[in-house]
């Protein structure tokens, strides 16, 4: 499957007062994942968010993180919001200059068992259904079945599926697929289905700096005034995703962007701005979600540990936040 373009042109929208005109919007191309948590960008185009600072923005869909990291090094777009596991990956294995620029989510996780599975040890002899099968949420999943004596290539296999839909599509099929990391909506989906949760992730394995946004190093030194404005439209987007004033509108975004029926678009909703386990507020970074990123990767992958801030560049950020109180 190829990644779904979206046409979200700024221009196409009623600017609000004191915007950029149609003719100065800057675009930005961004690639991310299928899921509920993709709201801040729905809204944040359809209701000149964006525009308001100046940016047109375009996003598509990936069908897996694989490609989705190939692409920003390719420069097939500027900016992705995925797990910073992923630049971590970027960075450490695949050598490609990336910097996290911000938090976003905890991620929304919780580890989905097929039907008759009731234990970790139904597991043993089967399949777990991943995205790629070395970071982010496969390294989650390691760790929770290494917890319960279960090692890789030994009492279970990895069938490295892709991105939510089709992890979701491989455990309804069946056959070995015995269990996924999954995220909303395809979590509320499965268990719609008659399928299990063993838990959340955060409560199995403590708070973890999930989704963030990410970029080449050097864009965002070639352009920084770029980045913060993109910055401040996600956050004031986030904060109209957060405000419980707005519920019923955001519902009505997800059923018709997600196509999702009522009732799991308001699950998926009411779960997302459940602090700790979705949306980080004003998508600041959790530190200690992000130490446990750090700790987790060495532990599972056998990767390096230096410093935090050898992936991180939280100025772009701050100067954002700056922005949007002036």
């Amino acid at each position: 499957m190829k990644a779904m373009r979206l046409a979200v042109l700024g221009f196409a929208l009623a600017l609000p007062a004191g915007s950029a005109s149609a003719a100065d919007l800057t675009l930005v191309r961004l690639n991310t994942f299928p899921t509920a948590r993709s709201l801040p960008f729905f809204v944040g185009v359809e209701k000149g968010i964006f525009a308001k600072h100046g940016i047109k923005l375009e996003f598509e869909f990936t069908e897996s993180s694989s490609a989705q990291r190939s692409g920003l090094a390719a420069g097939k777009f500027e900016i992705v919001h995925s797990a910073v596991d992923n630049a971590l990956a970027m960075i450490e294995v695949a050598k490609v200059d990336v910097v996290i620029v911000s938090g976003g989510d905890g991620g929304t996780n919780e580890f989905i068992v097929s039907k008759g599975i009731n234990s970790y040890q139904d597991i043993r002899g089967k399949a777990l259904v991943t995205d790629a099968p070395n970071t982010a949420y496969a390294v989650q999943a390691k760790k929770i079945l290494a917890r319960h004596g279960l090692k890789e290539n030994i009492d279970y296999r990895i069938n490295a599926a892709g991105a939510g839909p089709f992890r979701l599509k491989a455990m309804l099929e069946g056959g070995d697929n015995a269990a996924a990391i999954m995220n909303l909506p395809f979590s509320a989906q499965a268990i719609e289905a008659g399928m299990t949760s063993l838990g959340r992730t955060v409560d199995l394995l403590g708070p973890y700096q999930a989704g963030g946004a990410f970029v080449l190093r050097s864009w965002a030194k070639a352009n920084p005034d770029v980045l913060e404005r993109y910055l401040a439209g996600y956050i004031e987007s986030l904060r109209w995703v957060l405000d419980k004033n707005n519920r019923d509108e955001a519902i009505n975004v997800l059923m018709e962007k997600r196509n999702l029926n009522r009732t799991l678009a308001t699950r998926s909703y009411d779960l997302m701005i459940e602090p700790g386990f979705g949306f980080n507020p004003d998508a600041k970074l959790n530190g200690e979600g992000f130490d446990n990123v750090l700790k987790l990767r060495q532990e599972v992958e056998g990767s390096p540990m230096p410093e935090p801030s050898k992936y991180l560049d939280l100025s772009y950020y701050d100067r954002a936040l700056k922005r949007l109180a002036r």
